[in-house]
C-alpha cells in the first residue's frame, strides 16, 4: 500500500509518519492490515526535525493546489491519504486569497486526485475547533452548528462538507477530525493564532524568553502530539459504519486556562523556567482566540477508543521526553526560538 501525508513535513505529519513506519501497516479497504510499501510526505517546505533513514519514505515538495501535481502524488496504488496541509488561522485571516488557495483549492485538489483513483481510498482530513464560533454552549460536540467566525474556520468547515459529500458518492472513505490546539508543538513558532500556547512552554524549557499575547484566564482546549497522532491512526482504521452520515469527529481534550498551563510548567520545570514568560497583550490574537470554544464534548470519539490527555502536566512531560532534546538542538543551531 502507498500512503500519502500532505503537510507531512509539519510536526503532526512527521509524528504520524513515525508511527506508521514503526507499525508498518494500515487497515486496507477490507479492514485488514496491509503493509505500507511507500510513505510519501508532501509539503511546501523541508522538515524542521530529522526523519529516519527508511527506504519506504519519500519526500515531495510543491503546491497543494496544483491538481496535476496532486494526481501524480496521489497516484494509482495509494490506499490512504492523511490531509493535513493548510494555511493556519492568523495567516488565513490576514490573506484571504492564500487561505482560499491552500485550504479550499488545495483540499479540492486532494479530493479530486483521490476520486480519480477509482478505488475509494481512505482519507483523514485535519479539521479544527475553529469551525465553531459565536454564541457557544459550555462544551462543543458534533451536534453544535458550524458558525465559524474566521476565514480559516470557514475553509475547514467547507472541507468537512466536501469530505462528507465525496464519501456519500463513494469517491473516498473519508473522515474529518476536529482538532483542538495541539500542545506542545516542536519547531518554530508559526502564524497560527494559537501558536503562543506551545511557545509559552517550548521556549522557556529551551532557555528562550517568550511573550504571551493573551490574558491568563484565556481557555485553551488542548491535546498533545502523542494523542493526536494516535487519533489519526485510530480514526483511519475505523470502518465507515462507525461514523454514519456525519464523517466529522470532535476529538476530545482538556481545557486549561493559560494560568493553569503556566502553573503546570512551574510544577514540572520550576520557577526559573516560568520567569522566561513575559505578558504583552495583543488584542487581535485575543479576539480570535476568544471566538473559539472553551470546552470540548468528545464523548463520541471516546466511545470509538480515542483518548484525551489526563492533565497539562502529562502534556508537558511528554514534550520533554519526546521533543525537547531536538528542540534545544534547533535553538543552538539558531533555527528556532
Amino acid at each position: 500500500m502507498k500512503v500519502v501525508i500532505t503537510g507531512g513535513a509539519g510536526f503532526i505529519g512527521r509524528r504520524i509518519a513515525m508511527r506508521l513506519l514503526a507499525r508498518g501497516a494500515l487497515a486496507g479497504a477490507d479492514g485488514r492490515d496491509a503493509p505500507i510499501e511507500e510513505l510519501v510526505l508532501f509539503d511546501n517546505a523541508p522538515p524542521q526535525l530529522a526523519l529516519p533513514e527508511d527506504k519506504r519514505l519519500k519526500l515531495v515538495s510543491g503546491d497543494i493546489a496544483e491538481p496535476g501535481l496532486m494526481r501524480r502524488v496521489i497516484a494509482p496504488g495509494t490506499g490512504s491519504v492523511f490531509h493535513l496541509a493548510a494555511i493556519v488561522s492568523a495567516q488565513a485571516e490576514e490573506d484571504t486569497d492564500i487561505g482560499l488557495r491552500v485550504n479550499l483549492d488545495g483540499t479540492r485538489a486532494v479530493l479530486e486526485a483521490c476520486r480519480a483513483l477509482g478505488t475509494v481510498p481512505r482519507l483523514v482530513f485535519a479539521s479544527s475547533l475553529a469551525v465553531y464560533g459565536g454564541d457557544l454552549p459550555p462544551s462543543v460536540s458534533e451536534a453544535v452548528p458550524l458558525t465559524p467566525q474566521t476565514s480559516y474556520g470557514s475553509q475547514k468547515a467547507i472541507g468537512e462538507l466536501l469530505v462528507n459529500d465525496y464519501s456519500r458518492k463513494g469517491y473516498i472513505d473519508g473522515r474529518s477530525l476536529r482538532l483542538p490546539t495541539i500542545i506542545v508543538r516542536p519547531g518554530r513558532p508559526n502564524r497560527a493564532a494559537s501558536t503562543f500556547a506551545s511557545s509559552i512552554i517550548r521556549e522557556p524549557l529551551s532557555g528562550v524568553d517568550v511573550v504571551c499575547p493573551v490574558s491568563r484566564d484565556t481557555v485553551m482546549p488542548a491535546l498533545s502530539p502523542r494523542r493526536v497522532a494516535e487519533a489519526f491512526e485510530k480514526a483511519h482504521d475505523l470502518p465507515a459504519s462507525a461514523f454514519g452520515y456525519n464523517r466529522a469527529l470532535q476529538l476530545p481534550g482538556i481545557s486549561p486556562t493559560v494560568a493553569e498551563m503556566v502553573e503546570a510548567l512551574r510544577r514540572v520545570a520550576g520557577d526559573e523556567v516560568v520567569r522566561r514568560i513575559q505578558w504583552r497583550p495583543d488584542p487581535v490574537i485575543q479576539k480570535i482566540v476568544d471566538g473559539w470554544p472553551r470546552g470540548i464534548d468528545g464523548r463520541r470519539a471516546e466511545r470509538l477508543g480515542i483518548r484525551a490527555d489526563n492533565s497539562m502536566d502529562e502534556i508537558i512531560e511528554a514534550f520533554i521526553a519526546d521533543d525537547l532534546p531536538a528542540q534545544k538542538a534547533l535553538v543552538a543551531a539558531g533555527k528556532a526560538g
